[in-house]
């Protein structure tokens, strides 16, 4: 018989973000909406179990489930990222099995400077980078260009053509909008341009890269090259309509084993579990690591999927790998 699966998310409220992201939000019922779908293809029993703050009645909620495996879909209560971590803890602390990466994990993507510091400690390129408020643009100390992003989000929130910047004045408007949208802070990185590629890494104890994605622009020029919030969310932009994948991505022999292995270390050292997504870059030399995301999108048609479809797998079958590998490591 095979175990009642409860797919759990957090009932959006776009009221957190401004008016212009908040499709980003929304797409977490997209991902509810194909998951339930494939679950119920492969005969799973299932429910659906939205969550709303505040973390005491989330409690509550988890502790009254009577299922096997939560199906963790939650990407943390809007306005307050830092609790998709503290969700996966309470299911944890309960004793549920559950799908995709442990607290840590998440909690430590939303601290993107810790991260990286992570990763150059190991010897894993990333940009050179700063994190800073409008107080401390005094310290400013990296070469132009850079791209300023928010440092605890996700979805490409707060990236448009302006994120990157050539001059000072540019760098203070940027830097105040991240910090004055986004919780304060803004990590200023340079700006590495180049070939962009995403991966997912699948697994636990022996975890696999998945075929690599090439994020391919075709925009005007002078527009930066980068995936802004327009170009995964706003169909007749022209970041939408200029932004094309490939995958698998065109690749020699040795870029291709470079990359498998700078994912399969950078998994390993930020701790993740069951899937995630790294972002990269390349200008000449070793790829350099943009972010790693725990628990990416797994939504039809988005990175993760179309690199399970480039090795045979249906989407049903990739969800149902994903539920596996959730079992396999509830029993160790």
């Amino acid at each position: 018989m095979l175990p009642e699966v409860a797919i759990v998310y957090n009932e959006p409220c776009t009221c957190a973000y401004v008016p212009w992201e908040e499709k980003a939000v929304l797409g977490v019922l997209e991902t509810v909406d194909a998951v339930y779908k494939a679950l119920v293809e492969l005969g799973y029993p299932v429910s659906v179990v939205p969550l709303l703050p505040p973390i005491a009645r989330t409690r509550d909620v988890l502790k009254a489930l009577r299922a096997d495996l939560v199906f963790n879909l939650f990407e943390g209560f809007d306005g307050s990222p830092e609790t998709e971590a503290v969700v996966a803890g309470i299911i944890s602390e309960i004793g549920l099995a559950y799908t995709g990466c442990p607290p840590p994990a998440l909690s430590l993507a939303l601290d993107k400077s810790k991260a990286k510091d992570i990763l150059r400690a190991a010897g894993i390129k990333t940009p050179n980078f700063q994190v800073l408020t409008p107080d401390t643009l005094c310290i400013f100390s990296l070469t132009y260009p850079c791209i300023i992003k928010p440092c605890g989000e996700d979805a490409s929130h707060g990236l448009t053509e302006e994120s990157v910047v050539n001059d000072a004045d540019h760098l203070v408007r940027q830097v105040a909008r991240v910090s004055g949208l986004f919780g304060g802070r803004a990590l200023v990185e340079e700006f590495v341009d180049g070939r962009e590629f995403n991966v997912t890494v699948l697994g636990s104890d022996n975890p696999v890269v998945l075929p690599i994605s090439e994020i391919v622009y075709t925009l005007p020029p002078g527009m930066p090259e980068l995936l802004t919030f327009s170009a995964k969310w706003e169909p007749q932009t022209i970041y939408f309509e200029h932004t094309g994948v490939v995958c698998p991505a065109e690749l020699n022999d040795d870029t291709r084993e470079q990359i498998v292995d700078i994912a399969l270390r950078a998994f390993r050292l930020l701790g993740c579990s069951g899937y995630a997504r790294l972002d990269l870059r390349q200008n000449g030399g070793e790829p350099q690591v943009l972010e790693v995301n725990p628990n990416p999108d797994i939504s039809p048609g988005t990175g993760a999927a179309r690199q399970a479809q480039a090795v045979g797998m249906a989407y049903s079958q990739f969800i149902d790998r994903i539920v596996h590998l959730a079992l396999e490591k509830s029993c160790l």
